[in-house]
């Protein structure tokens, strides 16, 4: 325990004295002193520091006391004497408002009081009354920020600040003074950049202040470049770089070249110096820095020759000059040079290297006669070569006169007795002098009938005028004021026509022909390629090539090509003889379509089809090579495609198997680059007498074999004819005394239409069926105005009428009217009147019906089936009588009346009238069915069956 209290207080012991010493206060900075640099916006200040290096600095702008400042710093190296200097750059202009610095001391925990307050001044003071902006003509960087202060006079108020034209939003800085800040600043212009500020007094009275600020770039000066001209002193050139955007006295770019001014003139950057010193150094200096920039080299190497002058040309022929000339400087003399002679006549320039030591003189050679040239000269260094100096001013000359060139003849023939002479033009070059005519010479190789004949200059051509002639021979001279040209001669050529050659078609390609033929043995002076348009009719504007011997092929341009235009081609073979043809071609530059429609399109009707022709375009219109035509129906919405030619010979085309109406064709003519606009002509196609006529022969043929074969078929088929269309009627087979011969009753008809009425109402089955009556009891006033026939041998006339039996078993005589009684005639034989029929059921005795065997039966098979179908339903009904039973007539069918009651009587016929020979018997429907049910179904396959 003792101990560790010894412990405590040797600690508190060993403590104590350093606490004293901390405790003790530092010492407050003294002698504190304000400096300001208002350019730089820097403010200095300086006081005693003793051994301290670390101060707590503040800095108040004084009327508002708001701190602006507030760091703590440490002064390692700026200590002088005890003195400490601290700089402190303010964003602000210091002009702008009073600013207030105090200090204090610090020492790791320790800290001195505050120093008293120091102020520098600014010009917002009440003494200071008027308005003023800052920044004055302050100079910064293109892009950078600066702060601009408006102090208003006493009284105003700010109404705004602008840069340029902007309004700027404003800070206030003190009671008078506000501040703006502009950043990212453009560069400006030579004048400079305007702040303005505007504020108002009392009285609202406006005032304007402002100032100028300049933005612009550092010198960045490059490639400086020192050289020699007259070998002893130097000229140094550089580039400006970028520009700087920064003029006037003060902030434009000054120069300095190894220590001495450089003065730029006129935006010239460059600078003499009176020796060569070989190494250099520009410095290029401005408010926002500066740039160095170094050259260096020998003198031999950097020699920039002056231009010569004094220039002097000596013409010594047509075809060659002497060109001399000076120099400025005496160094020039033994100096190895090379110079360029540059010479140019009618736009025509060539440049021509000479070398020498001291070069002042050189001979131009190969130069054309009669020609006027222009030369001028520059010279280097032959060694080491720099630059090429300076041009000379130029100097002019003229050769002399010369023999003219040789006129490029050529003879194109018309006909086989007329052509024309054509010669091209001679150039100026060509002409060596100043042409004043040709001379064209006609005549034989022998020279025999020679025609001279002089031809202006302006002429080209002459009409051939040798007519029987042999081996006809024409010459070509052409003069000038001095001299004569060798004479261009050539036999004249035979005429070949286009129908005498075969031409083949030739396609261009980049504006012109590349036109070929094979070689030729007799072309000993090569070729002739000649070309003309080939529709231009008498006149032709025909132009020509001649091509070495050596060559086969030749290219074909010319400015008077012209698209749309057939052009005839052809080769010739050049020798000592007549021009012979080689090879003939046709082509067009360009194609296009037809420049006009075919002409004379007609339209002809051919029966039912219809023959279009036209004509060949013209050749002057076709405008390419027609492959074809094209023929159109011309409809309201469209052209329908009927046919395509695609042979161009071929000028007609016929339309067939068309109805009758109106038709409108247009055919169009087609090139490689389509088709023309088309010709159209319209027909109308009518009946034709022919077609019609052969029509009424066809048609009366054709009937005529049908009635053949139908005749023919009907006469193989006879007898089913017969049978089907024309039966045979069996005899009646009647009791009684009835005659077996086979001639004909006369039945008389009869001449009341009523039926007689038998009185007994009770069946008797002793009577016949059929009850004869006398015409006498009918009609006596009429069978007596009738005389009987005597002689005949027939027996007497009988009318046999049906008897009705009713449900009592009466027989009724009832009247029958005319349309429901026979039909009587002269040429009837037997009439059946009436049917018999019995509605109500009867009972037949057996008996009965073996006297009724006896009577007569008219298709007795059709009757025996009807009985035996009688007798069946006669055992299924009760008693039912047979139509057997009764005697005599029986009729061809049974007849009941449709009344379900049995009372109502019908008059009607049951039977047609049959005559013998004369009408058909129609069976009735129930018992012709049923007799031959398959009847209708059987004829046509027995009619068309091979049997008779």
């Amino acid at each position: 325990m003792f101990s560790t209290l010894l412990c405590v207080l040797c600690l508190i012991l060993t403590v104590r004295p350093s606490l004293s010493q901390d405790d003790s206060p530092l010492g407050v900075p003294q002698q504190i002193s304000l400096e300001k640099d208002s350019e730089a916006q820097r403010l200095s200040v300086t006081w005693k520091c003793n051994l301290v290096s670390v101060f707590d600095i503040e800095i108040y702008r004084t009327e508002l006391m708001e701190i602006v400042f507030n760091e703590t710093v440490e002064l390692s190296g700026e200590k002088n004497a005890g003195d400490c200097h601290w700089n402190w750059t303010s964003a602000v202009p210091l002009e702008c408002t009073s600013l207030s610095v105090r200090i204090r001391s610090r020492d790791q925990l320790r800290v001195s009081n505050w120093s008293p307050l120091q102020t520098t001044e600014g010009d917002d003071l009440p003494d200071n009354t008027g308005a003023k902006v800052y920044p004055l003509d302050k100079v910064v960087l293109v892009g950078s920020s600066t702060t601009f202060c408006c102090i208003l006079g006493e009284g105003q108020v700010l109404e705004d600040i602008r840069y340029m034209r902007s309004i700027m939003r404003e800070v206030r800085l003190s009671r008078r003074t506000y501040a703006v800040t502009q950043t990212l600043q453009p560069p400006s212009n030579t004048s400079g950049t305007n702040v303005f500020c505007r504020a108002t007094d009392a009285s609202m009275k406006t005032t304007v202040e402002g100032a100028v600020i300049f933005v612009g770039y550092p010198p960045a000066d490059e490639e400086l470049m020192c050289e020699t001209q007259d070998l002893v002193s130097a000229i140094c050139q550089w580039k400006e770089g970028r520009y700087t955007h920064l003029k006037g006295k003060l902030r434009r770019t000054r120069y300095t070249l190894n220590g001495r001014t450089c003065e730029v003139v006129k935006n010239v950057r460059r600078c003499t110096w009176e020796q060569w010193e070989g190494n250099w150094t520009l410095v290029a200096k401005n408010p926002l820095g500066k740039k160095e920039i170094k050259d260096s080299a020998p003198l031999s190497h950097r020699v920039h020759p002056v231009a010569p002058k004094n220039l002097s040309i000596l013409v010594k022929n047509s075809r060659n000059a002497t060109l001399q000339w000076s120099w400025q400087y005496l160094g020039y003399k033994a100096f190895p040079l090379i110079c360029q002679v540059n010479v140019a006549s009618n736009g025509v320039s060539v440049t021509r290297n000479y070398s020498g030591a001291g070069l002042s003189l050189v001979v131009l050679e190969d130069l054309w006669p009669y020609e006027t040239y222009r030369v001028r000269v520059r010279c280097g260094a032959e060694n080491n070569f720099w630059m090429w100096g300076d041009w000379s001013s130029e100097s002019s000359f003229q050769t002399k006169m010369d023999r003219p060139g040789t006129p490029d003849m050529w003879i194109w023939m018309e006909s086989d007795n007329s052509g024309q002479i054509l010669w091209k033009p001679l150039s100026k070059r060509e002409s060596n002098g100043d042409l004043i005519g040709y001379e064209v010479t006609q005549g034989s190789v022998s020279g025999d009938g020679a025609q001279r004949l002089d031809v202006p200059v302006s002429q080209l051509s002459v009409p051939l005028g040798l007519q029987n002639v042999s081996e006809p021979v024409v010459m070509l001279l052409a003069h000038n004021s001095e001299w004569t040209s060798h004479t261009s001669q050539l036999m004249v050529p035979k005429y070949w026509a286009d129908v005498d050659v075969t031409g083949s078609e030739i396609s261009s390609r980049d504006g012109g022909f590349d036109m070929s033929w094979p070689a030729s043995a007799n072309a000993s002076r090569g070729y002739v390629v000649e070309w003309f348009n080939t529709s231009c009719g008498q006149y032709c504007s025909v132009d020509w090539r001649k091509v070495p011997g050596t060559n086969t092929s030749a290219r074909i341009e010319s400015s008077g090509l012209q698209a749309g235009i057939r052009y005839t081609i052809s080769v010739y073979t050049l020798s000592d003889e007549a021009p012979e043809l080689l090879e003939r071609r046709h082509g067009y530059l360009e194609e296009m379509v037809p420049a006009e429609p075919v002409p004379f399109l007609e339209a002809s009707q051919y029966e039912s089809s219809v023959l279009l022709t036209w004509q060949e375009i013209p050749l002057h219109s076709q405008r390419g090579f027609v492959r074809g035509y094209n023929v159109y129906l011309a409809n309201v919405a469209k052209n329908t495609l009927l046919a395509k030619i695609s042979d161009p010979s071929v000028r007609n085309c016929t339309i067939r198997k068309l109805g009758l109406g109106t038709y409108k064709f247009t055919v169009r003519a087609y090139t490689s680059a389509g088709e023309d606009g088309g010709s159209t002509v319209s027909i109308m196609l009518e009946p034709y007498t022919d077609l019609l006529v052969f029509e009424i022969l066809i048609s009366l043929a054709a009937m005529s074999v049908f009635f053949i074969l139908v005749t023919a078929l009907c006469y193989r088929k006879r007898q089913w004819v017969k049978k089907a269309f024309y039966p045979e009627i069996p005899e009646p087979k009647l009791p009684g005394q009835w005659r077996t011969s086979q001639a004909t009753v006369d039945v008389k008809p009869s001449p009341h239409s009523m039926v007689h009425i038998v009185e007994n109402p009770q069946w008797d089955s002793s009577k016949e069926g059929l009850v004869p009556v006398s015409e006498e009891d009918e009609d006596g006033d009429e069978s007596g105005s009738e005389p009987t026939d005597t002689d005949s041998d027939e027996p007497g006339l009988l009318r046999y009428y049906n008897q009705v039996v009713g449900d009592s078993g009466q027989v009724l005589r009832l009247p029958i009217d005319s349309s429901s009684s026979s039909v009587g005639s002269a040429d009837t034989d037997v009439t059946y009147t009436g049917i018999q029929t019995s509605p109500g059921p009867l009972d037949t005795p057996p008996q009965m019906e073996a006297m009724a065997a006896g009577g007569y039966r008219p298709q007795g098979q059709v009757v025996q089936q009807q009985q035996q179908q009688q007798v069946d339903r006669s055992d299924a009904d009760a008693g039912a009588p047979s139509s057997a039973s009764f005697g005599g007539y029986k009729p061809q069918c049974t007849w009941r009346p449709d009344s379900p009651d049995g009372n109502a009587i019908d008059g009607s016929v049951g039977s047609p009238t049959s005559v013998n020979s004369s009408q058909f018997l129609i069976p009735d429907v129930s018992s012709e069915d049923s007799r031959n049910p398959a009847s209708s179904t059987t004829w046509i396959p027995s009619f068309l069956s091979s049997k008779p």
